[in-house]
Order: C-alpha cells, then sequence, then structure tokens
C-alpha cells in the first residue's frame, strides 16, 4: 500500500478545520495537522502577493488522491487551491496500518 502526505493551504484556519474535518469523516484522510501562520510569496494573476496562510497537512493513501483532491476543490474559497501530494517513502509500520485502517472504504 502506498501512503502519501498532501500539503493544502488556506486563508484562514476556519476554512482549514472544516476541509480536515471533512476528510477525516470521508475517510479520505487518517489526519491532518493545521499549521497557523504560514507566510506564503507567489506569483497571482500577474502580481507577486505576500499573504499569511494556513497550512494542512494531510496524512492519506495514494489512490485516494484524485477524490480527496475533486472533494477538497469542492469546498475551498480559491479558485486554484494548492493541493500538492509527496510520497511517504519510510513511516512507523503501526501508523501506516492505522492510516490504512481508518481511510478503508
Amino acid at each position: 500500500m502506498d501512503y502519501i502526505v498532501v500539503f493544502i493551504t488556506t486563508p484562514s484556519e476556519d476554512e482549514a478545520a472544516k476541509i480536515a474535518k471533512t476528510l477525516v469523516e470521508e475517510k479520505l484522510a487518517g489526519c491532518v495537522n493545521i499549521v497557523k501562520n504560514v507566510r506564503s510569496i507567489y506569483s497571482w494573476q500577474g502580481n507577486i502577493e505576500d499573504e499569511t496562510e494556513v497550512l494542512m497537512i494531510v496524512k492519506t493513501r495514494n489512490e485516494l488522491f484524485e477524490e480527496l483532491a475533486n472533494r477538497v476543490n469542492s469546498i475551498h474559497s480559491y479558485t486554484v487551491p494548492e493541493i500538492i501530494g509527496m510520497k511517504i517513502t519510510k513511516g512507523s509500520e503501526s501508523y501506516l496500518k492505522w492510516i490504512e485502517e481508518v481511510t478503508w472504504r
């Protein structure tokens, strides 16, 4: 089984919590960490933006990525939300087994 960490940014902690609860309730994620006060500098529509955002760190299975991304896109306030999945190459066996158990659909 392949496991991934997905990074998602939001404009507020409330929006991050809403998305996180949805993903966990719908078994698309085992756990979501919410990190406040992330400074993001990026190019958007020809301008350089400098904003404070909230970073979500989502733990899930690779096979759920497309469904997770579609669900996030359906409830996220950004036109183009950051949804980036990275493979977990190492992890404790018990933690990875737990992710599998709580995301099994």
